[in-house]
């Protein structure tokens, strides 16, 4: 475990994140003490057991599509698939390890592609994602052209199910690391910063806001996805408990109340680029994630609500700079 972070601590050695040396290693120091504690040394047990197979294919720019027919036999594959399904559930993706379909819960790729047509070209920048999940959009963020990919989040298995697919493709230049906004200190270093799928998890979204500026270089851009609801300025919705089932859902805030509330924070040429209502084919249950899905979160009887009468979710793409 500790290779991976060392990689991490020399890539950036000498680059504008150097200065990130200063707290990171102690952060992450003190989370494998804590992480040893859990299902981590479980889910290392299943990475160590993953059998070793030369890649020659990799295709991160219109898929995450790693190995080609061939380099893994059936019995590996068999024994890889085994070992994969030990990682459930599998929520962002989808992958296609050595022919090994990774069907995962979201159909993260739908999202990508609703919103890279109206992002600032990669090709060369720094780039962070803030609660990355298992790190799919990290591996289309290289595919982009980005020179240098950073995913955080505070998930242990998000981690692992990362790191199965390093095994394959071990670019040094692509990493996942298991920490939470609030352990950033105020990077400003980053090209472009994406946060999708986490305002609404935050008890304070303007402090979060604010974050997430903080990493950015002076003129980067904020690439923000979250869930809204319809109306002015003025309106946020607060649900009194659950939100499509999840607790932890505090703040849905209109299409018009985000940005005045990104304008606050000091962000310039906010715009919103995208807003679609999440459908049953692009959150759903497979046999990757056979755990409650979409479906189980709205009414029965009318899907437009969810199953304690919210409006169902619907997600807005904004792109502001710093």
């Amino acid at each position: 475990m500790s290779q991976w972070f060392n990689q991490f601590y020399a890539a950036i050695a000498q680059s504008s994140l150097s200065h990130w040396l200063e707290t990171l290693p102690a952060q992450l120091k003190h989370w494998q003490l804590e992480a040893s504690h859990g299902d981590l040394p479980k889910w290392q047990k299943v990475l160590k057991n993953l059998p070793e197979v030369k890649t020659t294919h990799v295709d991160i720019a219109t898929k995450v599509e790693i190995g080609a027919p061939g380099e893994m036999s059936e019995g590996e594959q068999k024994q890889a698939t085994h070992l994969l399904k030990r990682m459930m559930p599998w929520r962002k993706g989808p992958f296609n390890v050595h022919g090994i379909e990774i069907n995962t819960e979201w159909r993260s790729d739908w999202k990508w592609d609703r919103l890279l047509p109206h992002i600032e070209p990669l090709n060369g920048r720094t780039v962070l994602d803030i609660g990355c999940g298992s790190g799919y959009h990290l591996w289309r963020m290289r595919g982009e052209g980005a020179e240098f990919v950073v995913g955080i989040d505070p998930s242990d298995l998000f981690l692992c199910q990362f790191q199965a697919i390093k095994h394959y493709n071990p670019d040094e230049n692509v990493h996942l690391l298991p920490l939470g906004v609030e352990a950033l200190p105020e990077l400003k270093a980053f090209d472009t910063v994406f946060s999708m799928g986490v305002l609404y998890h935050r008890r304070s979204p303007i402090d979060f806001l604010a974050q997430l500026k903080a990493q950015l270089r002076p003129g980067g851009e904020l690439v923000l996805e979250t869930l809204v609801i319809e109306g002015d300025e003025n309106t946020v919705l607060v649900p009194t408990d659950r939100y499509a089932k999840m607790r932890n859902v505090w703040f849905i805030p209109s299409t018009a109340a985000l940005k005045l509330w990104m304008e606050r924070v000091g962000f310039k040429d906010l715009q919103i680029k995208d807003c679609a209502i999440t459908t049953l084919d692009e959150q759903r249950k497979t046999d990757w994630m056979e755990n409650e899905s979409l479906v189980d979160f709205l009414d029965p009887n009318d899907t437009s609500k969810t199953i304690e009468g919210y409006p169902a979710p619907l997600r807005a793409i904004l792109t502001a700079k710093a």
